[in-house]
């Protein structure tokens, strides 16, 4: 590592260090010190409770409805019951590993934060920029979608709402718009208040969903779960870039059903899983947060997997998931169809919009948190990490995004874009999971509110798991990918390396004065 430091006075700060070297960390101590900067904080009023209800919040949203009914029919029929173990138990290993970072590292950030002080610089902007990537696509996909919903739920019930405003030669769908501008209005008032009013949404589309539980339970067949694991059949080959990358690479023959089928369902459905590595971003404004952010996680992670596995178990013995796979989109509402139940379409119209809505806060309230780690360190425009004094949130920031996501989702195609969205997330998985057995042997010392089992091997093979399921997203989702991480290389290399706080000695490297671990402990 290369890096040039002055004599100082201990007494005085630090004014003429430089590290030169990408891989310059981030202390955790002076992460830990950032949050006292007057100008930059924020007002620690959540609780276990709270980063709880932001887990189902953003986890339970419309795919509850369609990601099970589609695996089952396309992937592992009855046994998709199965993937939804399998992903659960994944996601549980990197939410686990999150949990740690968080109760050790209660700071805002989450894994960009967590990378800067185990990885370095280079890697934690990576996955800064990756988690932007994930967060601004994720909130306006889902925004254009509740867009779409709220005219079909007004459909339903004989109401023709027109979903788009002819501006001269701009044609502006105004719902995506509408949702946004009412929780970036929120959120720049106070998190708290905003949380108030997801837990409200979030119990009413938990209430829904329980409802449809119940309701389905009834229509439930016991044949219709044979057989569980379905015989392995081939299945229709993707070509070229629409390919899964393993198969690109590995020229496999695809199938379907059967063992494959399980694991490939398991990649699907653990879609529905992510968000959870949001709430990590709210550490900084959780009240001790060495104890509520591990059981708001892991609490919230419980909850949906419950609701998830509940949901499969209903839609794969209400119908075959044959019947399933002759329609054109699979769903829950699918399965009430064609047992006759048509009622069923408004309330799962409405238990959908419902849904969005509090995802959107929350991915809102995550992307911000990213963006404002990022200025607080200089690798971003430091001007915009400045807090609201009365109000203790980044005001600016947060209207500034919410206006960036709200331009992209009422006037773009964007949701062509969604699986950017799941690799984005899972880069940052692989990162923390690995992270914990170098922050366990750099600072052995560190006090940490919750700790992984089994370390290094279980977060091992949760990074390793985390690669697995990055394999199985397209070519082309790969390529995008690259794009959007040279895009990102360019602006560190032309901006955020020589305005980095750490780079311009504002905060020490954490390796020059810490002793070397004894003994590998």
């Amino acid at each position: 590592m290369l890096a040039r430091h002055n004599v100082v006075d201990r007494g005085s700060p630090p004014v003429s260090i430089t590290n030169r070297s990408v891989l310059r960390r981030k202390s955790v101590e002076e992460s830990l010190a950032s949050v006292d900067d007057p100008e930059r904080s924020l007002r620690r009023d959540l609780t276990a409770w709270d980063l709880a209800v932001l887990g189902v919040a953003v986890a339970v949203g419309a795919g509850i409805f369609s990601v099970g009914a589609t695996a089952a029919a396309n992937y592992a029929g009855p046994s998709v019951i199965v993937s939804f173990l399998i992903a659960s138990i994944v996601c549980a290993l990197a939410i686990m590993c999150y949990a740690e970072f968080a109760s050790t590292l209660p700071v805002a950030g989450s894994a960009y934060t967590f990378s800067y002080a185990t990885a370095g610089e280079l890697v934690a902007w990576i996955i800064g920029w990756d988690l932007i990537l994930e967060m601004l696509l994720a909130a306006a996909v889902i925004a254009k979608f509740w867009g779409v919903y709220l005219s079909d739920a007004f459909g339903l019930f004989g109401v023709d709402l027109p979903t788009t405003l002819h501006l001269g030669p701009v044609d502006l769908e105004w719902g995506p718009v509408l949702v946004v501008g009412v929780f970036t209005t929120l959120l720049a008032v106070g998190t708290k208040l905003s949380t108030r009013v997801n837990s409200v949404f979030t119990i009413i589309k938990v209430g829904i969903t329980l409802f449809v539980i119940v309701v389905g339970f009834f229509y439930v067949r016991a044949d219709n779960y044979t057989p569980f694991i379905p015989p392995s059949q081939p299945a229709e080959s993707d070509s070229g870039l629409h390919q899964s990358l393993f198969a690109f690479l590995s020229g496999l023959e695809p199938t379907t059903y059967g063992v494959v089928g399980i694991l490939s369902g398991a990649a699907l459905v653990f879609f529905a899983f992510i968000g959870f590595d949001v709430v990590a971003t709210t550490a900084e404004e959780t009240k001790n947060p060495q104890r509520a952010v591990p059981r708001g996680i892991l609490g919230g992670l419980a909850i949906v997997t419950v609701l998830y596995i509940l949901v499969t178990v209903v839609v794969t013995g209400m119908v075959s998931y044959t019947d399933l796979a002759a329609s054109d989109s699979p769903s829950l509402t699918t399965a009430f169809v064609l047992v006759g139940a048509d009622w069923a379409g408004k309330v799962i119209s409405i238990g959908i919009l419902v849904g969005l809505t509090s995802v959107i806060m929350v991915l809102l309230l995550g992307l911000t948190r990213i963006v404002f780690s990022m200025s607080r360190d200089g690798l971003l425009p430091r001007g915009i990490s400045r807090t609201s004094p009365r109000y203790k949130t980044p005001v600016r920031l947060q209207v500034g995004t919410g206006v960036v996501v709200a331009l992209i989702a009422g006037l773009s195609q964007v949701e062509l874009l969604e699986e950017m969205i799941n690799i984005g997330t899972l880069s940052a998985f692989v990162l923390v999971s690995f992270g914990i057995p170098i922050l366990r042997r750099t600072r052995p010392d560190l006090t940490r509110g919750f700790r992984v089992p089994w370390s290094p091997a279980l977060p091992i093979i949760s990074g390793v798991a985390c690669l697995w399921l990055m394999s199985n997203l397209t070519t082309l989702t790969w390529l995008r990918f690259a794009a959007w991480l040279a895009l990102g290389l360019i602006i560190y290399a032309v901006y955020s390396y020589r305005h980095s706080r750490v780079g311009k000695g504002e905060t020490p490297d954490p390796m020059d004065d810490l002793p070397a671990p004894a003994g590998g402990h």
